[in-house]
């Protein structure tokens, strides 16, 4: 792991952690309420796991918070954002990439750009969405984006609003990378 991997590993740890004792919540309350084992919460806490994108998903559902907060590692107020301060995570098991372009406590809005690798899938469940309204819009490839048991395909400029919440699966089928940047209104 390198050096990078490992600080993100521990401020995720960190995280988890501290949403956990705010809450007042055993390792067992938030497998529970996760779906995600006792033991990997414990790996993940002491960062001696690095958390895949699916794994993140239904921690934060758990936690009532947005990904881009559980990922958040500080506060940014005014004046730009340039794209090298841009937070970057990778998920390890897909090499999906998620920059944060926008997100701040005070605004209801979030903007995340995503890189997902040829043949790629990311999946989350109905829970991260249950508090959201999202709209991904297309930047470069094409993807697959299953929505609960409906199939789209989006292309560059495609967009689209996502409806109920359901279980939803990120598809890129091609040979190639696809972008696209996801509108997240917290309600």
């Amino acid at each position: 792991m390198s050096l990078i991997e490992d600080t993100i590993d521990s401020i995720i740890a960190s995280r988890i952690r501290g949403e956990r004792a705010a809450r007042r919540w055993t390792l067992d309350d938030l497998a529970a309420r996760s779906g995600v084992s006792k033991a990997m919460i414990s790996k993940i806490e002491r960062s001696e796991a690095s958390p895949t994108a699916a794994l993140l998903g239904r921690l934060s559902g758990a936690f009532g918070l947005t990904l881009s907060a559980l990922l958040a590692t500080e506060e940014r107020h005014g004046g730009p954002l340039r794209a090298a301060d841009q937070p970057l995570w990778r998920d390890p098991a897909t090499g999906y990439v998620r920059r944060q372009v926008h997100a701040a406590s005070a605004m209801p809005v979030e903007l995340i750009e995503v890189e997902l690798p040829a043949g790629a899938t990311v999946s989350f469940p109905a829970s991260s969405y249950a508090f959201i309204a999202q709209v991904i819009w297309m930047l470069a490839g094409t993807l697959a984006f299953v929505e609960g048991s409906v199939t789209h395909t989006l292309r560059p400029g495609d967009s689209l609003e996502l409806g109920t919440p359901a279980d939803c699966t990120f598809r890129n089928d091609s040979a190639a990378a696809c972008r696209y940047l996801v509108v997240v209104l917290r309600r």
